[in-house]
Parts: C-alpha cells; sequence; structure tokens
C-alpha cells in the first residue's frame, strides 16, 4: 500500500483568502540546518520520506532488470576515458578527463610543448573519498600559473568550500574558505582570489577578497549587496584586465569592475540598475563592450563606453538592435567580436572584426541543431573554439580561424555502443497555439518506424527564465527511441527560442501560455497522426516541473504519463516566503504575492499543488533531493500526499527522494544514469513497453 501523509492544517492568509494546507508540516523548521547538515532532517518527515522511497523501490522492482539493461545500454554510450580538448593559455594548456571507471573527472594541465607530460591539479575520484556526494564547481589556475582554486560541494546543496592547490608542487594550502557560492576569479597578482559569499538564506549576497596565506574571517568584503532580490556572480573579462561583479533579479542587471592589477582598488560601478534594463559587460582596450536591452532593444544590442566613463549618458551602439534576433553571448578578442545569436528559432555564430566591423557567418546546414562558445585563456587570437551538435549528431568541438574563415575539427563525441545517425530523423514542426501563435516543435524518430497513432512520445518542456530548449544532441534519449519512442521537444513560451518576446509573453501575467503552449503541441502531435492522447509521456524538470503539474491539472486525458523531476510545484507558497533562497530574485518571475494582489491571483490560478483537484490523473513519477536548494524537498513531497489524498484513479503515484543529493541529482557520471534508467523504466512501463 503506498504511504499516506498525515493532514496537519496551516492556514495562510493573503489578500482576503485562506488557504489551507494539509502538508505544510513536510518542510523542515530548520531546512537550512538540513542544507548543511542533511542528517539533521526532522525524523517524521524523514520517514514519511523513506516509505515513499520504499514504496517507489516496491512498485519498480518488477522492472529491475529492465533498469540494469538501461543502465547498461546508458553506460556504453560514454567513452570510459572521456575528457575535453586541451584549452592553451601561454605555456600551458589546460583540461579535464576521466580515467577509466571513474566516477568525477580529473583537472589537468600539460605544457604546450610537451602535451604528454600531464600534471593532475585535482582529483575528483581521490577527493571524492567515500561520500556520497562530491562535484567540482569552479577550478581555476592563477594568471602565473602558480596556483589554483577550486570550489568543492559534498552535500549537492550548493554550499561550496574553495581549496588552494600549489601546481608547482602539488601540495594543498592550508587556506580554506567555507560558504562560497562557487564563482571565483583570481587577481592579476595570482596571490588574491575574489569569490562569491552565501548569506543565511543561501544567496549570493556578497563578494570577499582573500589573500593566499591570510586568516579567511579577515577577508575584506569587496561588495555586499543590499537588495534581497539581486544574485551576484562574479567572472574575469577575457582581456584579463577586470573582474566584474554582475548583480541580476531576471529582469535588472548592474555591474561593478575591479582592476585586476590593483587589487586594492575598490570596485567601480558602470551603470546605475534600472528597471527591466539588462546588461552584461566584456572590455576591448579602453572601452567596455556592453551586451543591453536598454532603449527598448528588447532582443539586446551591443554598445561601446569609455571604460573611464562607462555610464549609461556615455553607451553608443556598436551593433543595433534587430527585432527577432536574439543576441545571446559574446566573445570578445584582440581584433574579434563574436556574437551568439538565435534567429528563427536556430543559433548562429557572427564573427565581426573590430577594425572595420566587417562581419561574416559560420553557416551550418541540419534543420536543427545547437551551438555553443567554449571559453578559452587567450585573448590574443584568431582562433574560435565552439561546440556544434543536432538530436543524431553527436558533439563536435572546432577551432574556427576567424581570418581564414576555416574550421578544423578537434573531437567528435565519441558513441562506443555505436550510433549511426543516418537511422534516425529529425523533424522541425511548428504548432498553432491557442492564441494564434506559431510553437516550434523539434521531433527525433526511428527512421525505420513509421509514426502512428499508437506511436508512444516523450514529450519535454520547460519554459522559463529565457532558457532556449536547445536541439542538441543527447545520447541518452535513444534508449527509448530504439524502443519506439518519439523524442519530442515542446519549445513553449517562456524561453528565447523566438526572441526575448517568447520569453516575455510566457512570465509573470501571461505564465499560462507556457502551459497551453504545451497542451497545444501534445494536441499538433496527436493531429498529425503521430501519436493518441494517452500515448504522450510527459517530461519536464524544476521550472519544467511546474509545467508538469500545471498540464496534468489541466488535461489529464491527454497524457499517459508525467514525469516531474524535483518540480517547482508549490509555487504560491514558494513565492510568499521571503526566506527560501530564490523567493526575492524570482519576483521577477513569476509576481510578488505577497506585495500584489493581482500576482497573488495569477499565481493561485495555476500552481500545481493549490490546484489539484477530485479527478483522475495519469501515471506520475515525481523525484526529489532532499538538499536542494532551488526546489526544496518538500513542494514535491506535499504535492505527491495531495495527489494520493484527491485522485480519483488507481494509477501509479510514485515519488522517489534522493536522500543525499541535491537539484541536479547525483554528481557521479555513472551514479546518475541509474536515476535516468528509472525514469526511462517508468516510462516504458507507463506505455506498457517494459519488456522491450
Amino acid at each position: 500500500m503506498p504511504p499516506k501523509a498525515p493532514r496537519k492544517i496551516t492556514r495562510f492568509v493573503g489578500h482576503g483568502h485562506t488557504r489551507e494546507d494539509p502538508y505544510a508540516w513536510l518542510k523542515d523548521p530548520d531546512w537550512q540546518q538540513v542544507m548543511r547538515r542533511p542528517e539533521t532532517l526532522d525524523d517524521e518527515i524523514r520517514a514519511y520520506l523513506e516509505a515513499e522511497n520504499a514504496y517507489t523501490d516496491a512498485t519498480l522492482a518488477p522492472f529491475a532488470a529492465l533498469r540494469g539493461t538501461l543502465f547498461e545500454e546508458l553506460k556504453g554510450r560514454i567513452k570510459d576515458d572521456d575528457g575535453t580538448v586541451p584549452a592553451p593559455d601561454g605555456e600551458w594548456a589546460y583540461y579535464r578527463r576521466f580515467v577509466a571507471g571513474g566516477q568525477h573527472p580529473r583537472f589537468c594541465r600539460h605544457p604546450t610543448v610537451r602535451p604528454r607530460a600531464e600534471e593532475v591539479i585535482v582529483d575528483g575520484d581521490a577527493e571524492a573519498g567515500g561520500t556520497a556526494f562530491f562535484r567540482v564547481r569552479r577550478c581555476r589556475h592563477g594568471p602565473d600559473h602558480r596556483f589554483a582554486a577550486y570550489a568543492v560541494d559534498r552535500r549537492g546543496s550548493e554550499r561550496h568550500v574553495i581549496h588552494f592547490r600549489d601546481l608547482q608542487t602539488g601540495a594543498t594550502l592550508d587556506d580554506r574558505l567555507d560558504d562560497a557560492h562557487g564563482d571565483l576569479a583570481w587577481a592579476n597578482d595570482g596571490r588574491t582570489l575574489y569569490y562569491t559569499v552565501l548569506d543565511e538564506n543561501h544567496r549570493p549576497a556578497a563578494v570577499r577578497r582573500h589573500r593566499l596565506g591570510g586568516d579567511p574571517a579577515a577577508d575584506a568584503v569587496v561588495y555586499q549587496e543590499p537588495d534581497a532580490g539581486i544574485y551576484l556572480s562574479l567572472e574575469k573579462t577575457a582581456s584579463g584586465r577586470f573582474i566584474v561583479i554582475a548583480g541580476d533579479d531576471h529582469a535588472t542587471s548592474e555591474a561593478r569592475v575591479v582592476d585586476a592589477d590593483d587589487a586594492a582598488r575598490p570596485p567601480r560601478l558602470v551603470a546605475a540598475r534600472a528597471d527591466g534594463v539588462k546588461y552584461r559587460v566584456a572590455h576591448h582596450e579602453d572601452r567596455f563592450l556592453i551586451l543591453t536591452n536598454a532603449d527598448g532593444a528588447e532582443d539586446f544590442k551591443i554598445v561601446e563606453a569609455p571604460v573611464t566613463a562607462p555610464g549609461r549618458g556615455h553607451w553608443r551602439d556598436l551593433v543595433a538592435h534587430r527585432a527577432g534576433v536574439l543576441i545571446r553571448r559574446l566573445a570578445v578578442f584582440r581584433h574579434y567580436l563574436v556574437r551568439l545569436e538565435r534567429a528563427g528559432g536556430l543559433p548562429r555564430i557572427v564573427v565581426g572584426r573590430l577594425a572595420d566591423g566587417a562581419e561574416h557567418d559560420i553557416t551550418f546546414e541540419e534543420e536543427a541543431f545547437e551551438l555553443g562558445l567554449v571559453a578559452g585563456f587567450e585573448f590574443d587570437t584568431q582562433k574560435l573554439r565552439f561546440t556544434y551538435s543536432s538530436p543524431t549528431t553527436p558533439e563536435r568541438v572546432f577551432d574556427y580561424d576567424m581570418a581564414r574563415r576555416g574550421r578544423q575539427l578537434l573531437k567528435e563525441q565519441e558513441i562506443p555502443s555505436g550510433h549511426n545517425p543516418g537511422d534516425y530523423v529529425v523533424h522541425r514542426q511548428f504548432a498553432a497555439g491557442h492564441d494564434g501563435e506559431s510553437i516550434p516543435v523539434t521531433v527525433v524518430r526511428r527512421r525505420d518506424q513509421a509514426p502512428g497513432s499508437s506511436s508512444p512520445v516523450l514529450l519535454y518542456g520547460y519554459g522559463a527564465y529565457g532558457f532556449a530548449t536547445p536541439a542538441g544532441f543527447a545520447a541518452n534519449r535513444f534508449s527509448l527511441i530504439d524502443r519506439g519512442f518519439a523524442y519530442a521537444i515542446a519549445h513553449v513560451r517562456g524561453g528565447t527560442e523566438k526572441g526575448y518576446r517568447w520569453y516575455r509573453t510566457g512570465k509573470l501575467m501571461d505564465k499560462a501560455n507556457t502551459f497551453r503552449d504545451f497542451i497545444s503541441v501534445a494536441e499538433h502531435l496527436i493531429g498529425q497522426g503521430l501519436t493518441s492522447a494517452g500515448a504522450i509521456v510527459a517530461h519536464g524538470g524544476s521550472a519544467g516541473g511546474l509545467l508538469m503539474g500545471a498540464v496534468a491539472n489541466m488535461r489529464p486525458e491527454l497524457f499517459g504519463a508525467v514525469i516531474a523531476e524535483v518540480p517547482f510545484v508549490d509555487v504560491l507558497t514558494t513565492m510568499s516566503d521571503t526566506s527560501l533562497p530564490l523567493t526575492p530574485p524570482e519576483w521577477t518571475e513569476w509576481g510578488n504575492p505577497i506585495e500584489d494582489s493581482e500576482a497573488y491571483r495569477a499565481i493561485l490560478s495555476y500552481s500545481p499543488y493549490d490546484n489539484v483537484v477530485r479527478q483522475a490523473y495519469p501515471p506520475i513519477l515525481a523525484v526529489a533531493g532532499l538538499t536542494d536548494p532551488r526546489v526544496t524537498y518538500w513542494e514535491p513531497a506535499k504535492w505527491v500526499a495531495k495527489l494520493r489524498a484527491l485522485k480519483t484513479d488507481d494509477h501509479t503515484l510514485l515519488l522517489k527522494t534522493h536522500m543525499k543529493a541535491g537539484h541536479a541529482g547525483a554528481a557521479g557520471r555513472f551514479d546518475k544514469l541509474h536515476e535516468v534508467a528509472l525514469v526511462q523504466a517508468f516510462a516504458l512501463m507507463a506505455m506498457g513497453r517494459a519488456e522491450r
């Protein structure tokens, strides 16, 4: 029998409206301590989560062999001793690689003149030891190559400890920086490190400066952010001249720069924050190059401003705004300015020569694909490194000569168990939305399996924060595709697939467009004869888990199953709790239900937990992480408890909580595959294909 959570009514009042929450008790009152020490979780809460885990394990026990088969398939697609292409930085080249059987990467370097003379900076497997969770978020070497700093998370809570290594001797220094967010940047003296620090509510709210050998308790506070709604991040310009302290809340940003040659000099404001204005700073010689949406440039433009006077009054357009062409990222070199853009739903790379403004595109031929710029360490170079993949083409890494316009293939993702792109076909389609919008859909399936009304489809969606779901290669998908599934991506509003407007019209008061778009895509696939109602498995995670919860409430009959990983389903309660890490910074995404009655009503209208009703639901699998600071474990736990109490069907409903991991699940590359196998086995089980 499935567990039954006790009902303990807690009442919440907002704008004259009272909500009764029978499962609010699942939030540990000392949740911040649980993030640091998971073993302190309240006994009653732990007992419930473990009972749900035991029920999930028992329900899926008959499919243990399938999960084992899936795991071996997934593992067979990973090159055991894989690594990144070494990135040169003067006399050294830096890279990551796995050893055969290793769970965690080694961070390494070799002299550029002697590539075989490897030095290991951080051995992930050795440092992980026997800990249940281990991840290195950042590993950065200093400008003189003498020291490296690396940020380690041992709980999955994204609360890091920064360690230092002497690259000359291999020794670990005594310096230890606790409660770090994980962003770090070296000053040019190679002995001073800037790093972001988490506050008591788990927000990166300060930047500190540490001098090697100094007492961390005495580290100077370089900048303290007074607004709880602003998250800080840290990066060094490609030129090496400045360290940029950036603050952002998804709608408004502000940046300060520190002279990397003068660690004692205080940070200098680039441009004061203005509501709705975002900008990001790069540096070139005597000017800043700034990517911004200022002056109504919804899809962003590039401006330049003098280093000595970088305020808004001195901004001058360098690359004008073009509606529908979203500039996603810049890469600045001594002689070139590179833009990663998105137009017509697809990415493109534009290379511009700074001397005269001459531009050209790097062209590609597939119907759907994804591009990425690979950050390097060298500024004075004419080589651009980028990645390319498509739903059927494994990732390729290229060096592109920006002067000669030639590309060199450096690496192609190996699939040891075999992969023939010609065995699969990709379709780029467009679904008609409820309001006449055209919603992009990417579909990949086996070429030798004709679609039909009985064909199962896994339909993935996200739709938040302006994130454009990439139409790139993901080896894990093929275990389902080879078993007869089509894999479809619904590029719904809330992302930026069709420009910033696509994001703007899928947030705040227009958030329901995200859910309606996903439903429209499902109906489109059915209307095209590619599948039928009840043969679609809906899949999403985090904010995509909110999407899953919403469509399960709105149109449960469309879906044969719903898989929601770390789902953000208790939106109204979370956005009303200012102690939680993401609440104030995300009011610009969802609305502030504390101050704004319209935002309260809008969120109440779709928040999945608040809209569970007595009706039949499809089979549902929810996945949570106990130390997750982004979507706290109690959200999916409460959602499942309420579903179990109210749903009128006998379909499978499962909750799997990772008791020693956070938002991203297991950190080890093979451990992670067990989680993927669980999800895929559930999808196959729900579609009656578990025997395949």
